[in-house]
């Protein structure tokens, strides 16, 4: 079992950075798969990047909307993982949610990952 609990959202101007976190519980988080989504109103959660395990080789993958703005990256020994986003964009407004799962793929279906967060509320103002 693994829990997760997102913090850093904000409101922040188009063009600036947050760096969101999420701390998660259990001994076995490096061997989790982790990713993050986003769901705006009225819309379907969506993949934003995923981080494989270290046993994996740590790979990342990114939707095609994250790619050159954001990073994502984790902390083992911190029980962490990270979304670094730049360049923050009005369309980025959203529910941030990060999620583990078990198996290896970094699969971009929010319907393969196990345990998921609260979410943190993003909102960039034009």
């Amino acid at each position: 079992q693994v829990q997760l609990v997102e913090s850093g959202g904000g409101l922040v101007q188009a063009g600036e950075s947050l760096r969101l976190s999420c701390a998660a519980s259990g001994r076995t988080f490096s061997t989790y798969t982790l990713g993050w989504f986003h769901q705006a109103p009225g819309k379907e959660r969506e993949f934003v990047a995923a981080i494989a395990s270290r046993w994996s080789g740590g790979g990342t993958r990114y939707a095609d909307s994250a790619k050159g703005r954001f990073t994502i990256s984790r902390d083992n020994a911190k029980n962490t993982v990270y979304l670094q986003m730049n360049s923050l964009k009005p369309e980025d407004t959203a529910v941030y949610y990060c999620a583990a799962k078990l198996r290896f793929s970094l699969s971009e279906l929010v319907s393969e990952y196990d345990y998921w967060g609260q979410g943190t509320q993003v909102t960039v103002s034009s």
